[in-house]
This record gives structure tokens, C-alpha cells and sequence, in this order.
């Protein structure tokens, strides 16, 4: 009787073990299977629908997270709180801070400059920003603020351009059309240029409908990154560039056939978070790489007597002043191309759009957003600490940023009021104008770490060094200008971009009578 209890006991353990071994390998399977579920096919996507609703029902996951881009969390230095029912009623920078209104004196951000939202307010919040009112602008400023991609290629087929919207982008006709609608829409302005896009960036501006796959699709990229290609920068976090470089250049560099995922990871993100101007009459939207991408290599470019009438560039005048000046756009992944992570290989896609998982699925969350609102995911994949020590050294190096700023800031505004009442007491433009070359660099350098969205944190001591010089600048302007007024010659400020210093000479060996 024992004995055949013991067998039916080790026939029943037998069974519920084989039992449990079968439900775990159908549920490997299913979640292997589950895996593989990325996407549907539910619609037919192809070149002709920017609308990002219709791709999410083929890709519900990332629509899902892109949705909720319109939620507004506040961290320390970005984020807002506003109601996204009030429009312009975002928490104003420059009622916070009066210091922007004396640096931009005469410009259109002395009138509105506003905390910033998430991508999907991007297109809304230009249309309602007041500098609409106050200087009237082109249709070149919806590159970075709207889905451009279908648009331009329409506005290409309007103009002349051969063959049809639905061929693939990167065929030669799709890249023809793209440039000519780009050069169209540029030029228009923006009241009329808006009436052509409908969506903030989209899932095609990034996106192959036929695959998903990344890609390239704003214009001043695509040209922008030919021009870095052939600048005497060295780049090693782009190591597709790189290569090219040391190739037969036979073609112009293309990210859409040179780069690799990784790289593409950022470069879609470099499409819009990018410094830029508008070029000639046409206002034709173009990134300022062709001495490289630090804002030395960027001021070089400006200051070279190649713009209108032979003078070097600029946005403004200052009203105070009179000085030729610079305003720098969010140069986030110029200022990113200096730091630790860019050399490390992270991309942007890595920290703002970390992987999340959905049962068995892995996907890059869609909801882009400050690293802070999501530390395990964005940080801590590679940074073995605890959550708190991430955060410490985050707060650490973004308080010493804002210290610096406002030293520079209190520099920068000094040396405007002193300009200020030496042209009130009568003295002369020609008396000036060196003096003046100082604001302008102090405010271009405070100018290029404020306006990038990281305070600091993309490239600590690059910021640090670009502030650090700003307050020199400031400070020896106002010296400059106490020569003046007794009478002497202002000496003009180094140069903005000096030649790297070269390799120093090889020691040679010791002699044996210094042995």
C-alpha cells in the first residue's frame, strides 16, 4: 500500500511539473511571439499622412506616449504649469528676469519670451507668441515647429518639381521637391506659410511609412550636416562623419545613408534643437556649421564680412546701444556635441525618449521629456547609483550654471548701461564700435547657454567656460570704454575662434651628465 501510494504521489508530482514546464513554454512562446507584435498593420501608411493619428493605429505603443507630450510637469530650470486651455499663458522668462529685456533691447524676444512646453504645443505656441505682432515673420520659422515634411514636398510639386507626393522621400525626385518647397516656404510669410501645415512634428518627419525606419526629412539638416562634413572641426562622436571624411567625398555626406541607428538617434532630434539663421532675401533657414559646431567656430562664421553689404552678420541692432548683435535658438545638440555623453556614444533618444517595456515589448517612449521625470529609466541603465545621488549631481551642476548666468547677466547689463549713457553724453559711433564688439560677444556666449534647453547639464564645462568668458568680455568692455572716455583707443577683443595651439615640441632625452 505505501508503495503505491508513493508511485501515485510521484505520478501526480510528475504531472503538475510537466504541467507547469508546458504553461512556461507556452508562455515563452507567446511572449517571444508578443515580441515580435511591434507594430499592426492596420492602415496603409505611405508618404502622403503627416497626420500622427493615423500611424498610431498601426503603432499604438509610441502614439500612446506621443499623446502625452501635453502633459506639463515643472522641474527646477524647464517645464511650465500653464493651462493648456489659455494660450500665451505660460509663465513669461523675461517679466521673471528684466536682465533678458536690457540683453535683447530692440528685438522681438524683449517682448515675449516664455517658459517652454512639450512638442505637442510647439506649432500653437509659436502662432500665439506676441513677437508674431511686433516683427513680421517668415514662413522659415515652422521647420522646427511643425510637420514640414509632406507640406514642402507639396509646395516642390506646386513650384515645378518633377514626379508625385506618394514617391518614396528619399528618391531623387522625393529629395528634389523637398529642397525647392523648402526654398518656397521660407520665403513666404508666416501667415500665409502656416496655412500650409497642420500638425506639430510628426511620426513622418522622423519616420519611413514603408518601414519605420529613421531618417532625415528637415532641409536644413540635410544641408547643415554637408557643410560640418567639410569643416575642419574634429568630430569623433559622429563617427559616420568622420568616415566620410577620410573617404573619396564623392558625394556630399547623406545621414540617410552614411549614419548608423545610434547616430540616427540624435540626428533626428538635431533637425530642429539646432542653432540657425535666415540667409538672404529669401530667408532660407540655414545652420551656421561651416567652422564647426561650438559657438566660437559658430561667432567666426557670423563675424566674416560675407552677409549683406559685406558686413558680418547680425539678427539686430541694439536699441540701447546700437551694437550689432546675435541671438542664438535652442543649440542643444551643438552644446550636447561637447560633453561627456556624446563622446560616451548616448544619444539624445537615450535620456529624453528612454526604452520602455509594454508586456514583452521593448519600444522608445514617444513622450519626450526632461530626464528628471523619469531617472530609472533615462539614468540609470548605465549610472549604477541610487536615484538621489543622479538627481544631486544634476542639481549640482545646473545651480552652478544659473550662478554663472547671473554673474554674466549682471556683467553683460553693467556694460549696457555704460554704452548707453556714452552715447547719451554724445560720444561717437566710430568711439564705440570696439566697445561694442564686446557686448556682442559676452551676449552671443550668455545667449548660447541660455537658450539651450539643458542649463549646462549637455556639456558642464563647456557652459561654464562659454559664462566664465562672458563675464570677462562684460567686464573688460567696461574697461575698454573708461580708455575711451579718457581719450585713448579701445583695444579690440581676441579673437572669437583662435587657431588651436600646436603640438608641443618632443623633450629630448636626458644626457647622461643629467643623469
Amino acid at each position: 500500500m505505501t508503495t503505491k501510494k508513493t508511485i501515485l504521489l510521484g505520478f501526480a508530482v510528475c504531472t503538475v511539473i510537466g504541467t507547469g514546464i508546458a504553461l512556461l513554454l507556452q508562455n515563452i512562446n507567446h511572449r517571444q511571439f508578443e515580441a515580435e507584435q511591434t507594430h499592426f498593420k492596420v492602415v496603409e501608411l505611405n508618404e502622403t499622412i503627416s497626420d500622427p493619428a493615423v500611424w498610431g493605429a498601426n503603432f499604438p505603443r509610441q502614439y500612446d506616449t506621443y499623446r502625452r507630450t501635453v502633459d506639463m510637469v515643472r522641474t527646477k530650470f524647464g517645464g511650465s504649469e500653464a493651462d493648456p486651455s489659455e494660450p500665451g499663458q505660460t509663465t513669461s522668462k523675461i517679466e521673471a528676469d528684466p536682465r533678458y529685456k536690457t540683453m535683447w533691447n530692440g528685438y522681438a524676444f524683449a517682448v515675449d519670451f516664455r517658459e517652454e512646453r512639450g512638442h505637442a504645443y510647439m506649432l500653437q505656441d509659436q502662432i500665439d507668441t506676441k513677437r508674431q505682432q511686433v516683427v513680421k515673420q517668415p514662413g522659415a520659422c515652422l521647420h522646427c515647429h511643425a510637420s514640414t515634411t509632406v507640406p514642402y514636398r507639396q509646395a516642390g510639386i506646386d513650384a515645378g518639381a518633377p514626379g508625385e507626393l506618394k514617391e518614396p522621400l528619399l528618391s531623387a525626385h522625393g529629395q528634389e521637391q523637398l529642397q525647392k518647397g523648402f526654398v518656397e516656404l521660407c520665403a513666404k510669410p508666416y501667415s500665409e506659410a502656416v496655412t500650409k501645415v497642420s500638425h506639430p512634428v510628426s511620426c513622418i518627419d522622423c519616420h519611413d511609412p514603408s518601414n519605420s525606419m529613421l531618417r532625415i526629412t528637415k532641409p536644413g539638416l540635410l544641408n547643415g550636416l554637408k557643410v560640418l562634413a567639410e569643416s575642419p572641426e574634429p568630430l569623433p562622436h559622429l563617427p559616420s562623419l568622420e568616415r566620410w571624411r577620410k573617404g573619396d567625398k564623392a558625394k556630399p555626406y547623406d545621414p540617410n545613408i552614411e549614419a548608423s541607428r545610434q547616430e540616427m538617434r540624435t540626428l533626428v532630434c538635431a533637425q530642429c534643437h539646432v542653432e540657425y539663421y535666415f540667409k538672404g532675401d529669401g530667408k532660407l533657414l540655414t545652420y551656421p556649421w561651416q567652422k564647426g559646431l561650438k559657438a566660437d567656430s559658430i561667432l567666426d562664421y557670423y563675424d566674416q564680412p560675407q552677409f549683406k553689404d559685406n558686413n558680418p552678420f547680425k539678427d539686430w541692432t541694439h536699441k540701447d546701444t546700437g551694437a550689432p548683435m546675435l541671438k542664438a535658438q535652442h543649440p542643444e545638440f551643438e552644446l550636447w556635441s561637447q560633453g561627456t555623453h556624446a563622446r560616451a556614444g548616448v544619444s539624445c533618444a537615450d535620456c529624453h525618449m528612454p526604452y520602455v517595456r509594454d508586456g514583452a515589448v521593448k519600444v522608445s517612449s514617444h513622450h519626450v521629456r526632461s530626464p528628471m521625470l523619469d531617472v530609472a529609466r533615462a539614468c540609470q541603465t548605465c549610472h549604477r547609483t541610487d536615484e538621489e545621488s543622479l538627481r544631486q549631481r544634476v542639481a549640482t551642476i545646473q545651480d552652478r550654471t544659473d550662478q554663472l548666468m547671473s554673474r554674466s547677466l549682471n556683467g553683460l547689463s553693467d556694460l549696457i548701461g555704460d554704452l548707453k549713457k556714452a552715447r547719451a553724453d554724445g560720444l561717437t559711433d566710430a568711439q564705440l564700435d570696439t566697445v561694442r564688439q564686446y557686448q556682442r560677444q559676452a551676449s552671443w556666449r550668455i545667449d548660447f547657454v541660455g537658450a539651450e534647453n539643458s542649463t549646462g547639464f549637455h556639456a558642464p564645462q563647456e557652459s561654464a567656460r562659454l559664462l566664465g568668458e562672458a563675464c570677462d568680455l562684460a567686464r573688460m568692455g567696461q574697461v575698454q570704454l573708461l580708455r575711451v572716455r579718457k581719450g585713448e583707443t579701445a583695444v579690440a577683443p581676441a579673437a572669437s575662434n583662435p587657431p588651436a595651439p600646436s603640438a608641443p615640441a618632443a623633450h629630448a632625452a636626458p644626457s647622461a651628465a643629467a643623469k
